[in-house]
């Protein structure tokens, strides 16, 4: 076997991974008993999404896959950040 082919099934063995997590991470977003849970929950998604696509994008050998990661890698660390911020004083914006 060659370096290639073991990359190439490295690569789909962590997109199996990632997807297995994000489908976890969509059961605790549904089935959290409490807010926080579900906050955490859908921080996880973001995260695993995030490095699907990085994982795609190496698969694939294209850089918009990468690009689209840190879009999504931004607006989830926004939205963490306003989700904690409004359980904590039950408002975003003071």
């Amino acid at each position: 076997m060659n370096a290639l082919a073991i990359l190439s099934w490295a690569i789909i063995g962590a997109q199996i991974m990632l997807a297995l997590a994000m489908c976890c991470a969509v059961y605790r977003l549904v089935a959290g008993p409490r807010a926080q849970d579900r906050i955490l929950g859908l921080d996880t998604l973001y995260v695993n999404a995030m490095l699907l696509l990085v994982t795609f994008g190496i698969r694939i050998g294209s850089t918009l896959f990468f690009e689209a990661a840190l879009v999504i890698g931004l607006l989830g660390f926004v939205s963490t950040l306003a989700l904690a911020k409004f359980l904590m004083r039950g408002e975003v914006i003071e």
